[in-house]
């Protein structure tokens, strides 16, 4: 029996899917991992437990907003699923505030929200999509880069820590050894184009050779 799925039930559920899967879109294309199917599932599932909390209520009079209220703190486990300590560094919190977004989303055309639901999925896809390239194109995003300095003298290690702490720095995987060319010093910060600059020029000023490259490989928000 079809009784209880309406036109309306159905329109807002394809909605949810369609904007969660817009959304997961631009996930996979940035090669994140939660991508069009993942954001389209939590999209669905946040339309459909709003939907059944407000039909299960008006059948069993109970809160309209008892199971949907619920949506709120279960997407936490799923956003804290993607977020990924590394090298030091937390990354993915971009992506679990997506799909904290895009719950929302499923919610707002579940509750029977349609331009409300879309609206928040275009300024989500806008903040993603043109945000995250102005952060890049004018340095402003923080990437984790891996930095040598290589020269001669025991003082060049006080030397590296004094320009680090001047510019208050954090550094992770701190290293020295001696290499043919001397002394090495090695270390990783996640910092943004000025700040590298900056730092580069610092350390070039110590007379020895510097050289910086991305510690993982660049990808955007």
């Amino acid at each position: 029996m079809l009784h209880d799925l309406t036109a309306g039930i159905v329109g807002r559920l394809l909605l949810a899917a369609i904007l969660g899967g817009a959304v997961g879109l631009e996930r996979e294309l940035s090669h994140k991992p939660s991508g069009i199917r993942t954001n389209m599932l939590i999209s669905l599932g946040a339309a459909l437990f709003t939907v059944m909390s407000y039909e299960m209520a008006g059948t069993f009079t109970g809160d309209h907003t008892r199971i949907a209220a619920q949506i709120v703190t279960g997407i936490g486990f799923i956003g804290a699923g993607v977020v990924i300590h590394e090298r030091g560094t937390i990354i993915g919190i971009t992506s679990a505030a997506t799909i904290f977004t895009v719950a929302a989303i499923g919610m707002a055309a579940g509750a029977g929200f349609p331009v409300t639901a879309t609206f928040a999925a275009l300024v989500v896809l806008a903040a993603l999509v043109f945000i995250g390239h102005f952060e890049y194109r004018f340095g402003l995003h923080a990437e984790l880069m891996n930095f040598r300095v290589t020269g001669a003298g025991t003082e060049l290690i006080e030397s590296v820590r004094k320009v680090i702490d001047d510019l208050g720095l954090v550094t992770h995987r701190w290293t020295t050894h001696r290499s043919d060319e001397g002394l090495m010093v090695e270390f990783e910060s996640e910092l943004t184009l000025p700040q590298q600059r900056d730092l580069m020029s610092r350390l070039g000023a110590l007379h020895a050779r510097s050289e910086a490259r991305p510690a993982r490989p660049v990808t955007a928000l």
